[in-house]
């Protein structure tokens, strides 16, 4: 090969298959120097060179300087080197220019197969450091193979892979089709660098909002979370650090061609968008959207709400085989228990019977009680004098009294239609009386407080759709 061949096999493969130069030229003299010890034995000092400027590539053998010669192929005698080098003497190493074509047929072989095995190596760091920093993007590709359930997907340069479980179920896909996924990692394998990619991952969905949607990619619009059932749900909330800018509208876009695009190329996953808020209650209010709620009981050393609910809107809140529930608990990261109004007001109803049912609280005390955030005797069981001793009334001696009925009650406790048929009995309350008062300590709560901490940490807060931000959800 003339030395305008070699330079111009550089330049063109190092174009084609994005190696640097410099390994191509490494592997060059590496492999040349294989050669050499190939012809000549391993034990041979040989020094491989590319002149940058010629684009030649030249090979030096180093022998000792010697008055008397016993290995020839070590060893030049001193005579001989000085017509080389004059300046030279006995002991120095002395390099002198060996002709490659003498290699031979073998050693060539042996320096096909080093450069065959570098280029192949150098390709493969090629691949891995072009999509190393891709991670997280999405990439397009085609449909080359289906291996045991896996997509194998061909992205020019190398191939990707889309696993059985990254698959969204009711997606067929043939040979020769476009596909579009996200990737989720970049693995350096010994047989060369796998690219996983996705089509279910939730930033799959967050990508293509990028994708669609301007003020995303521009930051005024951020993304704060997204959770999907792939191929079926998803939700995702945003907020926007401009005042004038709706991020839900800007996700929507007009007439819904934004999110269509998405749900198109999901092809057609049920998206809702909702409104990120700070107040935990009102984002869980946002993201069980389209739910009207009526209150929320925050529980934060749990990190658990109970959400209230009107009757009609208790299956919609649920959704269908718990979906919206279950997406709304992995949005805001909060466990979520939705109940109905009618459940709840029986609840409530039974928790004040607890209280009027122990012998040392009378009406007046229970209501106060009820205001404080006390609504059962299972929850003045729990708490301690110091939270008793607070409430109008009670002193030590009559909160430790309360703690040990209260006790006793919960280890034999009274039915709710026995305490019932008592007060009713009793001319003090009537049936209709409790329910007011039940009714008017949860109103106080409501319009005092917002949101009074009870005795064990939890907190009542009244969180209707109408005080939060609007919500836009689209199926």
């Amino acid at each position: 090969m003339s030395i305008s061949d070699i330079k111009r096999v550089v330049e063109q493969v190092s174009k084609d298959k994005g190696i640097d130069r410099k390994v191509l030229i490494k592997a060059l003299e590496d492999a040349l120097k294989s050669a050499a010890r190939k012809k000549f034995g391993s034990k041979i000092d040989v020094e491989v060179k590319y002149n940058e400027e010629t684009g030649e590539i030249e090979v030096f053998q180093f022998k000792e300087v010697v008055e008397n010669i016993t290995a020839p192929d070590f060893q030049i005698i001193f005579k001989e080197a000085c017509k080389l080098d004059p300046e030279c003497e006995i002991g120095d190493s002395l390099g002198t220019k060996m002709d490659t074509s003498t290699f031979g047929r073998i050693a060539a072989q042996s320096a096909k197969q080093v450069i065959i095995q570098k280029m192949k190596d150098a390709e493969k760091n090629a691949v891995y450091s072009g999509f190393i920093n891709r991670k997280s993007e999405i990439i397009n590709g085609i449909v080359q193979r289906i291996d045991r359930g896996n997509i194998i997907v061909n992205l020019g340069n190398t191939e990707g892979i889309l696993p059985e479980r990254e698959q969204v179920a009711r997606e067929v896909y043939r040979r020769g089709e476009r596909i579009r996924a996200y990737i989720l990692d970049v693995l350096h394998d010994s047989r060369g660098p796998q690219i996983i990619l996705s089509r279910t991952h939730p930033g799959f969905l967050v990508s293509l909002f990028k994708t669609e949607v301007p003020e995303i990619s521009e930051g005024i619009v951020k993304i704060m979370g997204a959770v999907r059932e792939a191929g079926i749900r998803a939700k995702i909330a945003v907020a926007s650090n401009d005042s004038d800018i709706d991020p839900v509208g800007a996700c929507v876009g007009m007439k819904g061609s934004r999110v269509q695009n998405v749900v198109q190329e999901l092809r057609g996953e049920k998206i809702d968008i909702v409104s990120w808020h700070i107040d935990p209650a009102k984002f869980v209010c946002n993201a069980l959207s389209p739910a009207e709620i009526s209150r929320v009981i925050i529980d934060e050393e749990n990190r658990s709400m109970e959400v209230i609910v009107p009757d009609e809107f208790l299956s919609i809140a649920i959704g269908k085989k718990g979906q919206n529930v279950r997406l709304a608990s992995k949005l805001t990261k909060w466990h979520i228990d939705v109940i109905n109004e009618t459940k709840y007001s029986h609840a409530m109803q039974d928790g004040y019977n607890s209280l009027v049912a122990l012998p040392e609280i009378s009406i007046s005390l229970a209501d106060a009680l009820y205001e404080k955030g006390f609504f059962s005797a299972e929850e003045i069981s729990n708490s301690s004098l110091e939270d008793l001793m607070q409430i109008r009334d009670i002193t030590e001696e009559k909160a430790i009294k309360l703690l040990k009925t209260a006790k006793e009650y919960i280890m034999n406790p009274v039915s709710s239609d026995e305490v019932s048929n008592e007060i009713s009995s009793d001319n003090t309350l009537s049936d209709d009386k409790t329910s007011e008062s039940i009714e008017s300590s949860v109103s106080d709560i409501q319009e005092n407080t917002g949101a009074e901490k009870g005795n064990d940490g939890d907190a009542f807060s009244d969180a209707p759709l109408t005080d939060v931000e609007e919500n836009s959800n689209t199926n």
